[in-house]
């Protein structure tokens, strides 16, 4: 309520030119809801605000916690009667829906201006991170033995295509820092294009290891292919100033 008191004149009446400042501030206020897409733009600009204010810190810690949980429940038998794959299960599947955030991000800037783009690398290496506890889960609590990893890896073509994605992601974890950005210039971004074949095998991944048809997994694909067909619609630039989408 401070903001909008108005200063005050010897006489403890409201001066005016704080009757002025409150009407001016007042206009803007509501002239920005009464143009078409005011509304939203006003919520956009204060969410982007906010956003800038959070440390990236937070994005990781955020994340973080729900393996720990996982691992703790799995531990003390909060994950069914069979802990270990459905630790592997939910540690994939969380990989899978961190990399599906990491590609909302571009188009919700593109459409809709809201800009989150600080938290992309964020999002990315933490995907990396479920995808690589979901691997030592099922190498060294499920399958126990490298040798039947390896067959595993050449019999089963779900596996495969879980690895070929694990791979792909490699070098794009091996790649998100400042260093890394300035040293490869232009080819960091066509590096990092690799997410969007990885992500696509870790959706037929998931696909493919269930039993039978399944809804999720379906829906998991069908968002993906979504995500990556909105990089194919062409938005008009917004100047001369207009920064190309990553």
């Amino acid at each position: 309520m401070k903001a909008w008191i108005w200063p005050r004149t010897s006489d403890g009446k409201p001066g005016r030119q704080g009757r002025r400042d409150f009407r001016k501030s007042r206009s803007e206020f509501f002239e920005k809801f009464a143009t078409p897409g005011g509304p939203v733009k006003v919520i956009i600009d204060g969410i982007n605000s906010f956003a800038r204010r959070i440390p990236t810190g937070v994005v990781y810690s955020a994340y973080l916690i729900p393996a720990v949980w996982l691992f703790y429940q799995g531990v003390y038998g909060g994950l069914g009667p069979d802990p270990v794959k459905a630790l592997e299960h939910e540690l994939g599947k969380t990989a899978l829906q961190l990399l599906i955030i990491g590609l909302c991000i571009t188009p919700l800037r593109r459409f809709t201006g809201l800009n989150l783009i600080r938290f992309r690398r964020a999002i990315g290496l933490l995907a990396f991170t479920y995808v690589v506890l979901h691997l030592l889960v099922w190498a060294f609590l499920d399958v126990q033995s490298l040798s039947r990893v390896a067959q595993d890896i050449i019999k089963r073509p779900y596996i495969t295509i879980g690895i070929a994605a694990f791979v792909l992601l490699l070098p794009l974890a091996a790649t998100s820092n400042n260093w890394s950005v300035r040293k490869l210039g232009p080819a960091w971004r066509k590096l990092h294009k690799l997410t969007y074949l990885a992500v696509i095998l870790g959706g037929i991944h998931y696909i493919w290891l269930v039993k039978g048809i399944q809804i999720e997994p379906l829906v998991y694909m069908a968002v993906i292919l979504g995500l990556l067909s909105l990089r194919l619609v062409k938005t008009p630039k917004r100047g001369p100033a207009a920064r190309p989408n990553r």
